[in-house]
């Protein structure tokens, strides 16, 4: 019979030996962790809702401005501006531009957009473009992340449903908590083959709605780039569900270099440039991808031209002129030459960035109302534009810069 001294001492060297191991395997799991690399620094006094401008300012001056080269426009979520530069998300005050709020991890960011009134955040880790972090905007709290292979570069956009990160090879859709609700191209574990409609193809361009996600394609042998029409969120996320898909050649067998503009309901814009025998047009497809409309617009059109929504129109910047096209036929409105920048909605009116100035115009027909002088020190197109409560937001170069 063992004595109880001896049985005591034995058991606490067990414990001792098992909380050890704990420790290790603590220490373990937080070395390999996120958290190891990860400041979360939450808003003590958490950013409010901005109230809606009921008017345009008659003259603006610079307020604030903020270092923020991973947001490709302004971006505002929950009452706060974000900016974001190297691996640190900040939001700010949007009067002040104190900081509220910040998240801080020792990755390179990828890209930063606002959604669902929280902000994604894309880092670069051993797996490219594929860690995503969601913050709460108005006081930087987390909300959800996730983890999965990604491209070394991505493309952000959101459409109020669904947030989308396209990389060359592969792109993904998530929801509000990140979820993935569609995996499309190089797909991440490959273990049922022959999922995706087609491999080995570049994605050059997408745009998508809470129905339909369009993405343009350019694959191997094929003439000219191919528009398929998806599901956002089919049954299963790895099988990409296919309302159409067709080679652009079939309408001009020389034309190259098509955008996606804007996905509204089931309709699809794509910017078409002229070929051997059309000139540029838009082109309009139903949600099975079939062309139901053509519409002509000028052919110059630049590589870095961006599309917004802006009330009831689309604002199309393409490089020296905004097009604006009607939210729901995608049929060309008015045009607005020497802008410099798609602009954005104020007080029921559309604001246009131009050379020394922002053009206020009548959102209904287009005619301009007036111009608003603005100091920009030669800084260079594009500029974009938001606006929170009474606050004008330009993000210019790698900057951001509030006006009011």
């Amino acid at each position: 019979m063992v004595a109880p001294e001896r049985r005591a001492r034995a058991d606490l060297i067990a414990a001792a030996a098992i909380a050890v191991v704990v420790v290790l395997a603590t220490g373990v799991i937080w070395l390999r962790s996120d958290a190891r690399g990860t400041t979360s620094i939450t808003a003590e006094t958490p950013a409010t809702p901005a109230d809606t401008a009921l008017s345009i300012p008659e003259s603006v001056t610079e307020i604030w401005r903020a270092d923020s080269a991973s947001t490709g426009r302004p971006v505002v979520a929950g009452g706060a501006v974000v900016t974001a530069e190297g691996g640190a998300v900040i939001g700010r005050d949007r009067d002040s531009g104190t900081q509220l709020w910040s998240y801080t991890r020792d990755l390179p960011l990828c890209g930063v957009i606002g959604a669902w009134n929280s902000v994604v955040s894309v880092y670069h880790d051993g797996r490219g473009c594929g860690a995503v972090t969601e913050l709460a905007g108005a006081d930087g709290a987390r909300v959800a992340q996730r983890s999965s292979d990604a491209d070394d570069a991505v493309v952000l956009s959101e459409d109020g449903t669904y947030v989308t990160s396209r990389g060359m090879d592969r792109m993904e859709l998530w929801r509000s908590d990140l979820v993935r609700t569609l995996e499309f191209g190089r797909v991440d574990a490959p273990v049922n083959p022959n999922t995706q409609p087609r491999s080995g193809c570049e994605l050059v361009a997408s745009a998508s709605s809470s129905t339909r996600l369009a993405v343009l394609e350019r694959c191997p042998d094929e003439p000219a780039d191919r528009l398929s029409v998806l599901n956002p969120a089919p049954k299963d996320n790895t099988e990409p569900d296919e309302y159409g898909s067709s080679v652009l050649a079939d309408l001009d067998p020389g034309v190259t270099g098509a955008k996606v503009l804007a996905v509204a309901g089931d309709r699809t814009a794509v910017y078409l440039p002229a070929g051997p025998s059309t000139g540029a047009r838009v082109g309009v497809f139903d949600g099975s991808g079939t062309p139901i409309a053509m519409h002509p617009v000028p052919a110059d059109v630049s590589a870095d031209s961006k599309v917004v929504k802006v009330g009831s129109v689309y604002s199309w910047w393409t490089g020296s002129r905004v097009i604006t096209l009607g939210a729901t036929d995608f049929a060309p409105r008015w045009t607005i030459e020497g802008a410099i920048g798609p602009g954005a909605l104020m007080a029921g009116q559309m604001l246009v960035p131009v050379d020394g100035a922002i053009a206020v115009h009548d959102l209904s027909t287009g005619a301009e109302v007036r111009r608003i002088a603005v100091e920009r020190a030669g800084e260079q197109a594009p500029i974009t534009t938001a606006v929170v409560g009474t606050v004008l937001l330009e993000q210019r170069g790698d900057d951001v810069v509030a006006l009011r």
